[in-house]
């Protein structure tokens, strides 16, 4: 085990005993494409004791230029299933948990509710507002991303701190946005993004370093450029509220 995990078990924050919390963490990655893959493959090697991995999708031609979990032969098959055969090849130590369904409101509550941490790294809002109902209401921590073209963007939601509805709420003249099909993705941007979340988990797994809460992180892959902007909880808000908390 620690010849495997050396490089990280040397750094002062973490040691063996950090490494033994990794070894018995929980942690519900949603999404396996762009930014599931790298998201995954580092919670995989730095040696997550358990990985449950959540997508109803199939490996097609156009995801191979950024979802790198897969390889050409994956064409057609399961996400989710070509997705724990490369992490049991990468890291057998971990258990990898296939869950070959969308996550939606009649399971998602089940599904997040067996895990210490949830990692969202859908395409479509619909998932990423449910995640973030369902971590809220369940106390458990939920970091969330997104990406277009040379743009991504990441959060962290914890109780007592801003959800995702505070920094987007969800107004009645809500436009309908393009889909990333539509606006695409530049492969590395995903992989930027996904890197991003994956060190997040591990560091709240760890209990390390300074969280991204009430703080939304946005990076601009043109001209290499981050910024941090500083978000508050609202109290109207209807998913983490003080209206909402008391009524549950």
């Amino acid at each position: 085990m620690e010849e495997r995990y050396s490089r990280q078990i040397v750094i002062p924050e973490i040691g063996t005993e950090g490494q033994a919390r990794l070894r018995k963490a929980r942690v519900l990655v949603v999404g396996c494409g762009g930014l599931g893959s790298p998201i995954l493959l580092y919670l995989a090697a730095a040696g997550v004791g358990t990985l449950g991995v959540a997508d109803s999708d199939k490996v097609s031609l156009s995801n191979l230029n950024r979802q790198i979990l897969y390889e050409t032969e994956d064409l057609g098959r399961s996400k989710v299933l070509a997705a724990v055969h490369r992490l049991r090849a990468l890291n057998p130590e971990v258990r990898a948990i296939p869950y070959e369904e969308r996550v939606l409101v009649d399971n998602g509550a089940a599904l997040v509710g067996q895990f210490d941490l949830v990692v969202e790294a859908s395409d479509n809002l619909e998932t990423k507002d449910l995640l973030n109902t369902l971590c809220v209401q369940a106390g458990i921590p939920l970091v969330w991303g997104a990406v277009q073209r040379f743009e991504g963007q990441m959060s962290t939601v914890m109780p007592g701190y801003a959800c995702r509805r505070c920094i987007f709420p969800i107004t009645p003249d809500a436009v309908t946005y393009p889909t990333p099909a539509e606006l695409g993705v530049m492969g590395a941007t995903a992989g930027m993004i996904g890197a991003l979340q994956a060190l997040e988990a591990l560091k709240l797994l760890l209990n390390i370093g300074k969280p991204l809460v009430n703080r939304l992180l946005l990076w601009e892959g043109l001209t290499q450029s981050f910024d941090v902007v500083e978000v508050s909880p609202q109290p109207a808000c209807p998913v983490c509220g003080a209206s909402t908390a008391s009524a549950c």
